[in-house]
């Protein structure tokens, strides 16, 4: 199966909570886009590996992605290196996306600015044809950053008026991660109804800087080119 979009995560809810309106949106317009979460996340305060699975799961149903893979890197402790830029490298070839998107380029979590480097590295590496994993060679497009939890100044903004509640819902599908006034785990910075919020407020903040409803930021690894001015918003 060929790609259009494949979303890259460190941590399952990487890719809902940064693009997640825009993987919505992306579907709703025919386009076939893919999730690939690095690791488990096992090491997350709240929850397990094999409820964060499930949840997973439900959330890709929610967005109407067509594939979703996990590689099981260790969380918190996977580098970037030969190893892992292949089994990612394997993904890229297998799916042949025309664009990846991947986690901030800088974020509160190691996991987060790592996993960038480590997905970006290897989109480059996925095009070099010596490089032998007995499949042909494929060099996406463009590879863009979401923005997570630091509130990094995009190079461009995605219109996702219509889409935001499909983006709270997927992310709400990971009930063990996020607000819930009944449960007796930890509190992390992301369990507050604040982090839920924010969802929405951010969008509709970056809505209103273009005059939208509601809006996702990304940043890019090269110029931004339009062919022809009227494409602007």
């Amino acid at each position: 199966m060929k790609l259009d979009i494949l979303a890259i995560g460190a941590h399952p809810d990487d890719v809902e909570l940064g693009c997640g309106a825009t993987i919505a949106k992306e579907v709703a317009q025919g386009k076939k886009v893919g999730i690939l979460d690095l690791t488990r996340g096992e090491l997350g305060t709240r929850g397990s590996a094999e409820l964060r699975d499930k949840e997973s799961a439900r959330a890709a149903e929610i967005l109407g992605v067509e594939i979703r893979e996990n590689l099981a890197f260790a969380d918190g402790f996977f580098v970037n290196d030969r190893a892992h830029q292949l089994e990612i490298i394997k993904i890229i070839r297998k799916y042949r996306p025309g664009i990846v998107l991947c986690n901030a380029i800088d974020d509160r979590h190691i996991d987060h600015g790592r996993g960038s480097k480590l997905a970006s590295d290897a989109c480059f590496l996925s095009g070099l044809i010596k490089i032998d994993t007995g499949q042909e060679a494929w060099r996406p497009k463009q590879v863009y950053h979401y923005i997570q939890w630091k509130d990094i100044t995009p190079d461009f903004v995605v219109d996702v008026s219509g889409f935001v509640k499909t983006k709270v819902e997927a992310v709400s599908a990971y009930a063990s991660q996020f607000f819930d006034p009944e449960s007796e785990e930890p509190e992390t910075p992301i369990s507050s109804k604040n982090f839920l919020d924010s969802i929405t407020y951010r969008a509709r903040d970056l809505g209103r800087i273009i005059n939208v409803e509601h809006a996702e930021g990304f940043t890019a690894e090269r110029h931004v080119a339009v062919h022809s001015l009227d494409h602007l918003i």
